[in-house]
């Protein structure tokens, strides 16, 4: 047994010896350590980023030959006041107690009187005719409109309707279009015209926010009384 493993211990001394000689003779040392030096990574080294110079040049801006000579403009705040329609006092104020009503049979002629009015007008304009109730001429001074009317002829928001009567003169007014009606402006057409229960008003429709209009007045009175100046 002694002898079997110094043979075997010779042997593989032999084959390491005679395989160094082999490696020796191909430079394989020298070429490991060259593989070993090569395959190490190198550090790159670090980028530093340049820092960004931003230049200012002053540059002529072109003008029109008509403002080159002339000063730049100036610009300023106005206040803009909004759109009011002026306020008419016509006396004293109408009130519903002094308020004198018409009978039925004046307020039937007067709005028969309307109807022969409204046949002889062009009828391709838009037109209603309203019997003045005493809301409509004292007290309130409201004017309610049909609503259908409103729906298919009025503006769908508020709007300044103006009225002009027989005379040409015109009276803003405006409407409201929730409530389909003439609000404030509508006293001052009512007490310049002395309008009084049971005068029948047609209405014409000729703009948009125009109204042409005609009254007929109850009893067939030029102006209607009602006890007021």
């Amino acid at each position: 047994m002694v002898v079997a493993k110094q043979s075997y211990e010779d042997s593989r001394r032999k084959r390491v010896e005679e395989n160094k000689k082999r490696m020796e003779a191909l430079n394989l040392p020298l070429l490991s350590q060259a593989l070993k030096t090569s395959s190490s990574p190198k550090p790159s080294p670090t980028k530093q980023a340049k820092p960004r110079v931003v230049q200012k040049q002053l540059v002529v801006v072109r003008r029109s030959t008509r403002f080159a000579n002339k000063p730049a403009p100036i610009y300023k705040e106005v206040a803009v006041d909004r759109v009011a329609i002026p306020r008419r006092i016509f006396g004293r104020q109408r009130s519903l107690t002094n308020l004198v009503l018409a009978s039925p049979e004046a307020i039937a002629e007067a709005d028969e009187k309307a109807e022969k009015l409204v046949s002889g007008l062009p009828p391709s304009y838009p037109i209603l005719t309203k019997s003045m109730q005493p809301s409509h001429v004292a007290g309130g001074f409201w004017l309610g409109l049909p609503v259908d009317f409103c729906k298919l002829n009025l503006p769908s928001r508020d709007d300044v309707m103006t009225l002009i009567d027989e005379d040409g003169d015109e009276y803003p007014t405006i409407y409201l279009a929730r409530k389909r009606g003439l609000s404030g402006g509508w006293k001052g057409f009512a007490v310049a015209h002395h309008l009084v229960h049971g005068d029948a008003v047609v209405f014409q429709l000729i703009g948009r926010t125009t109204f042409k209009v005609y009254i007929i007045r109850v009893n067939g009175s030029k102006e209607g009384n009602n006890g007021a100046n």
